[in-house]
């Protein structure tokens, strides 16, 4: 029997936890979310890129838990809005937005701009620090932001972001790792855990 390994997910986002949970079900890991170690700081995430926050986020959690560590930083690109809001989508609002804030912001800089609509992508960098092990994947989902939301599922700009007809708040959680942006960093992401740390072949999501 493989033993085990713990890695802290460095969010208290319900919704990313429940993704990268569901991601990593079949491999050998004992999944820790940052809410089992009571109240911890925020990081500082001061970094000009999502790569440079992610790396930021891990190796601060990883040094106050001890573990492993793997954090993500991701955020939505609108071509219309030169790329806002980029490495601020959690915080387009204020700091410590809530989903609903930060989509009220999203649709008024569309108003300011006269635009109903706009290409966008959203973008996902994943960051595992275990010592002097330092992994980075990358992944990014291409789509169109609507003023007109649509579904219940998802969480963030999600029932604005559609990819074809649907939003990413009206597709499975299992269509939603196919394609999105952070279904993409955490496959690349358990391929290379599986190969640094010889962890089991990943086996496939159930839901």
């Amino acid at each position: 029997m493989t033993e085990q390994k713990k890695i802290v997910l460095a969010t208290k986002n319900p919704g990313k936890l429940r993704e990268l949970t569901n991601a990593f079900a079949g491999l050998p890991v004992q999944i820790v979310s940052l809410a089992a170690f009571g109240e911890l700081p925020d990081a500082v995430e001061d970094g000009r890129t999502f790569a440079e926050n992610a790396l930021i986020k891990a190796k601060f959690y990883a040094a106050l838990t001890k573990c492993a560590c793997l954090a993500d930083d991701s955020g939505l690109e609108v071509a219309v809005l030169d790329g806002a809001p980029g490495v601020l989508s959690a915080r387009f609002a204020g700091f410590h937005a809530a989903d609903a804030d930060n989509n009220e912001k999203l649709l008024s800089e569309l108003a300011r701009k006269n635009a109903a609509e706009s290409a966008a992508a959203y973008r996902c960098v994943l960051a595992y620090v275990d010592g002097e092990t330092e992994i980075l994947t990358e992944g990014i989902c291409r789509g169109t932001v609507k003023n007109v939301a649509k579904g219940s599922g998802g969480f963030g700009y999600d029932p604005y972001f559609y990819v074809g007809e649907k939003t990413l708040a009206e597709i499975s959680l299992a269509e939603k790792e196919k394609i999105s942006h952070r279904g993409q960093a955490m496959k690349a992401m358990a391929a290379k855990l599986r190969q640094v740390c010889a962890f089991m072949p990943v086996k496939e999501s159930s839901s």
